[in-house]
């Protein structure tokens, strides 16, 4: 499916200045950053947050949902655009497929968004890449700076699921260096990746990549990017990928995909970049952020939000009765409490919530109306969605709700938890306020990495936690919205370029597997040069 015009039109629309659309191929441009950090304009748009319950293992259409959103009130002669993440090929050639919405709700074209798109994964993982390169050859040529092999933490990515990568062996061989211990992590998993969607500027980009801790000395010692003189050539290699991209729907409206961290793994949302630039130029911005309430939305608020100073005025909570259905395990009504909770989180952050119910085929009037009923008894607005099936007529009633709700001015968004608390008081807020655990348990491993970061500068830092998207808990088989239960944290990692601290929670991996019968057996390129089985 092609755009129906030129994407410099869709720039035009947006009032982004010509001479700032740089081509990028036929149907998507790059838009030009100023250089300097004092450069960029004031935000007029508003922020709407677009979230969701917890969700199956296919989704349950947030990205249909902002997408169809923007269209409804583009529709309604709003200057409206989405911010969306950049799909990794991971999922794509996994299970659970593309990023790009769907229906007569998705951005195109959208199997070379789905798969090279501009690039940008390329180029951060070459940058990431690098890094690692140029720690390995410092040992080799002589460790000046005394790393010990031992205590290697920067990882190697790439953009695919390999379980086979997880845990490898590098440097073997006569005359390639110290033979030491070493992993892959996705690319959405990498820290360049959060790093580069976290960044305000150029001058921020190389601030964040400089204060990498790549290893531990012999004694202890941090070593940082910058220490390895690695930070110019990774500022050359995301040069062009910091510049954010331009698509457009199947019926033209604007769509800013740019980065695309994982929510599971890391902060999950689109680059600052991309939703600054939005607000520049849109009266309603509509920003997905990755899986349920629990990670998206309480990682925008605790780490991008203090971050980058931008302030959701409403959010959007997407439901599905599927999944709702799945929570109570096959019972509607058992399930409602997941949703329940997910409305107490972003209250919590005060925002005030309208709630999209993603509408399927299968489900009944009963069913619906079920749901609505939940939502007004708990005084939050709420309409169904069709917008897959119907693009923008599909979503007036949601986009009217989402858009009143976000002029009221009732939005009064603050994080959970103050820089100065302690890690483990920290941990604690999210488990009890967010995942309605009565608290956590670190190992004694966690506890001394906590104190560890703390002594190195860290301890200011907010906490991204790593774990399932398919639970409130650390078990994915756990539904519903439980409670009496302790949070697990295993491990602390400190990305001191991203400025965050990750607390490992039951057994995430920050590399995926292919499944059995992976998207990928489908995947093929046709006779005529269309790109097949991408969805």
């Amino acid at each position: 499916m092609q755009p129906h015009r030129p994407i410099r039109e869709a720039g035009i629309e947006l009032g982004i200045p010509p001479d700032d659309l740089i081509p990028y191929g036929k149907h998507f441009t790059k838009v030009r950053l100023p250089w300097a950090e004092s450069d960029h304009p004031p935000v007029n748009g508003k922020l709407i947050l677009v979230t969701g319950i917890t969700p199956t293992a296919h989704g349950e259409g947030k990205t249909v949902t902002a997408i169809g959103l923007a269209q409804s009130m583009r529709y309604l002669k709003r200057k409206a655009v989405a911010t969306l993440r950049q799909p990794s090929m991971g999922p794509i050639f996994g299970m659970k497929g593309g990023a790009t919405g769907g229906g007569k709700a998705q951005v195109v074209p959208s199997e070379l968004i789905n798969l090279h798109f501009t690039g940008d994964f390329h180029a951060i993982a070459a940058a990431h890449n690098l890094l690692a390169a140029m720690v390995d050859a410092h040992i080799f040529h002589g460790n000046a700076l005394h790393i010990d092999p031992e205590h290697i933490l920067w990882p190697r990515t790439v953009d695919v699921n390999d379980r086979a990568l997880r845990h490898i062996t590098v440097c073997e061989g006569k005359g390639n260096g110290v033979p030491h211990a070493a992993r892959f992590v996705i690319t959405a998993a990498s820290e360049v990746m959060a790093i580069f969607a976290l960044a305000s500027s150029y001058d921020d980009l190389r601030r964040r990549l400089s204060n990498i801790t790549v290893a531990l000395t012999r004694s202890g010692a941090a070593v940082r990017a910058a220490d390895v003189d690695a930070v110019g050539a990774m500022m050359a290699i995301l040069r062009e990928a910091l510049q954010p991209n331009l698509a457009q729907t199947v019926d033209g409206t604007p769509v800013f995909l740019h980065a695309g961290p994982f929510a599971n793994i890391a902060h999950g949302t689109a680059s600052v970049l991309s939703q600054r630039l939005a607000l520049e130029h849109a009266e309603f911005v509509l920003n997905e952020a990755g899986f349920g309430a629990d990670l998206g939305a309480e990682k925008y608020f605790d780490i991008v939000m203090p971050s980058s100073r931008l302030k959701p005025s409403a959010a959007v909570v997407v439901a599905t009765v599927r999944a709702l259905a799945a929570q109570g395990g096959g019972d509607l009504a058992a399930g409602l409490p997941n949703l329940g909770r997910h409305l107490d989180i972003v209250a919590r952050f005060g925002v005030p919530a309208v709630v999209a119910i993603n509408h399927f085929p299968s489900d009944t009037m009963a069913d619906l109306a079920l749901v609505q009923d939940f939502c007004r008894d708990r005084g939050v607005a709420c309409g169904v969605s069709e917008v897959f099936g119907r693009g923008a007529e599909g979503g007036l009633d949601v986009a009217e709700r989402v858009m009143e709700v976000a002029d009221s001015g009732r939005a009064n968004p603050r994080p959970l938890y103050m820089p100065e608390m302690p890690v483990e008081r920290k941990l604690q807020a999210i488990a009890r306020c967010v995942y309605g655990a009565d608290g956590v348990s670190l190992t004694a491993a966690a506890q001394a990495q906590a104190e560890r970061f703390t002594a190195m500068g860290c301890g200011d830092f907010p906490v991204c936690v790593v774990k399932t998207p398919l639970s409130f808990t650390e078990d994915p088989k756990r539904l519903g919205a439980p409670t009496g239960w302790t949070l697990p944290v295993t491990e602390l990692q400190a990305c001191t370029g991203a400025g965050f601290l990750l607390a490992i929670a039951g057994n995430t991996m920050r590399m995926p597997g292919l499944g059995k019968d992976p998207q990928a057996r489908r995947i093929d390129l046709g006779p005529d040069g269309e790109i097949l089985g991408v969805c």
